[in-house]
């Protein structure tokens, strides 16, 4: 049996009155927060990684994520928010995104930290820095993200960090404590952060450097857990200036390091497992192909393991905040 005809006029003006009805609703036209698994706002990440996985791991999430925008000054600092499922009020963990910005894995880390129990909170730092005025979101290329970053005035950071702090310290599902944990850059701008902001309940750095500065150190109230990877020179060779330096002013420093592991493990051993090449017929390209597959599973290994680890440490600091 075929359907009846629509009459094209009729349909038109009731999807205009719709429309109209929707416009006059509370927060339809410009909503300070976006509902519930909100469409991403972030770029896939390094180049050839669609992160995927982290995307569908966020959609799957039955906690509440929302964007809010927390005003600075004349700036509008984006941010991804994601509420535990508990009964009392909540610690906060402001989460420093690291190098690539936004990125799905970031806001996917911002909702495990809200599995455990925690108000999670990630500011897109970027916000209003990219092309046309946006954030992460708007650039196309990884380095063109790096670089915007690397160009970020530190003063906007600590002040763009001390907004986004402030509110959501003050939201009413929150106790009132806040910590601040980051990756990569963000690991290191955590680290930086611990000696401008007092309040801060505890610093979680990841993978980062500190400041070089004595005076900047000893200005540190909170105390510092260190997750590095044991494959990462480049970082490693800054720990013992930094250990030595706060040992020497008293101030809690408790750095470990998981070894086997690369830089931006807690990333990385979150990611599936690789996938094995299909032999092509070449025994020479096979091998090579096999060879370097095993190479990305022994890594892969290492970096789940650490990063296990490292979920299980930092937990159990936070529990105790």
């Amino acid at each position: 049996m075929g359907k009846a005809p629509i009459s094209r006029p009729h349909s038109v003006s009731t999807l205009l009155v719709l429309f109209c009805v929707l416009l006059l609703l509370p927060g339809y036209a410009s909503a300070q927060h976006m509902d519930h698994h909100p469409a991403p706002s972030s770029w896939g990440g390094p180049a050839g990684e669609t992160q995927e996985w982290a995307k569908g791991r966020l959609a799957k999430s039955s906690r509440h994520q929302e964007w809010v925008k927390v005003k600075n000054s004349n700036r509008e600092v984006n941010s991804f928010i994601v509420y535990p499922e508990v009964k009392k009020k909540a610690t906060a963990v402001v989460v420093i995104h690291e190098i690539n910005g936004m990125t799905d894995w970031v806001q996917s880390l911002t909702d495990q930290l809200a599995e455990a129990g925690y108000i999670a909170i990630a500011p897109d730092l970027l916000s209003g820095m990219g092309p046309g005025g946006g954030g992460t979101s708007a650039f196309t290329e990884r380095n063109a993200v790096g670089q915007a970053i690397r160009d970020l005035p530190p003063d906007q950071i600590t002040a763009d960090l001390n907004v986004v702090a402030e509110y959501v310290s003050k939201l009413p599902a929150a106790n009132g404590k806040v910590s601040v944990g980051g990756f990569c850059w963000g690991g290191s701008q955590t680290f930086r952060y611990a000696t401008n902001n007092p309040k801060l309940r505890a610093a979680f750095v990841f993978y980062g450097s500190g400041p070089e500065s004595k005076d900047d150190l000893a200005r540190i109230k909170a105390p510092v857990y260190g997750f590095y990877a044991g494959n990462d020179a480049r970082i490693n060779a800054t720990l013992p200036k930094t250990i030595e330096i706060m040992k020497e002013l008293g101030e809690k420093y408790e750095p470990v390091r998981y070894e086997g592991a690369g830089h931006g493990f807690m990333r990385a051993g979150d990611a599936p497992e690789p996938a094995f090449a299909q032999p092509k017929g070449d025994q020479a390209a096979d091998q090579k192909a096999s060879d370097d597959d095993q190479k990305a599973l022994t890594a892969y290994k290492a970096n789940k393991k650490a990063r296990d680890e490292a979920w299980v440490r930092w937990k159990a600091i936070l529990v105790r905040i």
